[in-house]
């Protein structure tokens, strides 16, 4: 059974980048060249002439970048997947670039036969990352201090408390500090463990032993 080949452009600066994935598509019989382009404002011409499957995308290019030229595909063509091939990890241009609708991100370092595999799982809408793009992204990630890390020891202890059932009248009892002052501790704790009343407060703080 024969199948379509894969619609392929390649969109870089370098021509002679060009011309190494140029032979490279042509000695995969699943995937056909259809187009090349030297820029990003380039790679939107050729993309509406050619309708390709998969844009390989380089991302540093004078004029028009590709990050940009990657989400004027996206918006004019959904259907088109594109794959950021470029020599940067930098965490920054991956955020960009997968921001701006890229699909997977690899680095030109790639071998032949990953590419090609990237090329066939973008085509059905798989992502790849090399592990350069990962890392940057795990590290551009924002930390989230842990649930219950940020509680004072007075609340700690006014958690404590709720826990065993003791009401905000019995707290302040306990503490020997005004009802309203309790009051404010349980509030606060209850924020802080991003819960809207003392069961939920109970429940969390049970299951990640907090007290």
């Amino acid at each position: 059974m024969t199948t379509t080949p894969i619609r392929v452009l390649i969109v870089d600066d370098h021509a002679m980048v060009r011309r190494g994935l140029a032979a490279f598509l042509k000695a995969k019989p699943d995937l056909l060249l259809v187009g090349e382009a030297s820029s990003g404002g380039e790679a939107i011409t050729r993309c509406e002439q050619s309708q390709p499957d998969v844009v390989l995308m380089d991302l540093m290019m004078p004029g028009m970048g590709g990050a940009e030229a990657t989400r004027t595909i996206r918006d004019r063509w959904p259907e088109v997947r594109v794959i950021a091939l470029t020599s940067f990890g930098d965490k920054e241009l991956v955020r960009e670039a997968l921001t701006a609708g890229a699909l997977s991100y690899l680095l030109k370092n790639i071998s032949a036969e990953d590419l090609a595999e990237a090329i066939r799982a973008a085509c059905a809408g798989r992502s790849t990352l090399a592990a350069e793009a990962v890392q940057a992204l795990i590290q551009s990630a924002p930390i989230e201090p842990a649930i219950g890390n940020d509680l004072t020891p007075r609340e700690r202890e006014v958690l404590a408390l709720v826990v065993k059932g003791l009401t905000n009248p019995e707290i302040a009892a306990r503490l020997v500090v005004s009802r309203a002052t309790a009051k404010a501790h349980v509030s606060n704790v209850l924020a802080k463990l991003g819960v809207s009343n003392r069961a939920a407060a109970v429940a969390l703080a049970l299951q990640r032993k907090l007290v």
